[in-house]
């Protein structure tokens, strides 16, 4: 009796040992890098002024290029250099490494700081080619975050607080502030000169499926923790396409009433499959 005891106690301690539970740890998701712009020169970017009316005329007035601070490179883009007024859509895009197709669900990872408002800048992503980036400009997009605290043509005021896209019949409310989710109190304004970790969980899903949708998780500034801070945001036009672009343009404004030209800074965008609140360079 003794030794079965001792045969199935040992059998046991076999069988635990060679689970796969306990010998093989499951996959990290991989992340896949978009761009940390870790690099002198940026590159693959198409950087285009397609409504230039600076008055003198200046060619090519946006500022989209890679600073330095420490051992850091990040993105710094604005419509114009300060003082000048009148390019309206200042695009810069870039193919990313795997299309998300129809169906599927995948996590965009982006860092952004605020150089100083006022400003007027958007970025997210297009299902659209170059050609018809170009052509369309805000109406390439699909997900969507925007930045501001310029005043609307019907005389509303942003405030600086990030925002999504959402569906209204309203034409003058077609973004919403994030929020502090569980409550439904709105965010706080960015903070200049502060970095915020953004994840936008897209789902490239048929509209009739629940798809054609995001929701936002933050940490920065008042969340010191990552935080969903929206949920079911909308594309913007919902063409129901493959996303093929990260896509962000800004706008001085026009010559009667400029926003501003304060700057947005970029950094570690990177994309995953799935649902993926991880950091990326933490894998």
């Amino acid at each position: 009796m003794k030794l079965l005891i001792i045969l199935l106690f040992t059998s046991t301690v076999l069988a635990c040992f060679s689970s796969p539970s306990l010998t093989h740890s499951r996959p990290k998701i991989q992340w896949l890098l978009v761009d940390n712009f870790e690099q002198k020169k940026l590159t693959n970017w198409t950087i285009i002024d397609t409504q230039n009316n600076t008055t003198p005329f200046v060619a090519n007035p946006q500022i989209t290029e890679i600073l330095k601070e420490g051992d850091n490179h990040f993105l710094v883009k604005k419509p114009a250099k300060d003082g000048l007024v009148g390019n309206r859509k200042a695009l810069s895009f870039v193919q990313l490494p795997q299309a998300v197709a129809i169906g599927e669900v995948y996590t965009f990872y982006t860092e952004i700081l605020v150089e100083r408002f006022p400003n007027n800048h958007v970025f997210g992503l297009s299902n659209m080619d170059a050609d018809g980036i170009i052509e369309h400009a805000y109406n390439a997009f699909e997900p969507m975050l925007r930045v501001t605290d310029k005043n609307e043509s019907n005389g509303f005021k942003n405030d600086g607080t990030l925002m999504v896209k959402i569906d209204s019949d309203d034409k003058y409310r077609q973004y919403s502030k994030v929020q502090h989710y569980l409550s439904g109190k709105s965010a706080a304004p960015l903070q200049p000169s502060h970095w915020y970790k953004i994840w936008y969980v897209v789902n490239n899903s048929l509209v009739v499926d629940g798809g054609q949708t995001y929701d936002v998780f933050m940490q920065g500034g008042e969340f010191p923790e990552q935080t969903m801070v929206f949920k079911n945001a909308n594309f913007r036009m919902k063409r129901e396409l493959p996303l093929t672009y990260f896509f962000a343009t800004c706008n001085t404004g026009p010559h009667k009433s400029p926003y501003g030209n304060g700057g947005l800074m970029y950094d570690n965008i990177y994309m995953s499959k799935g649902i993926n609140l991880s950091l990326p360079y933490a894998n």
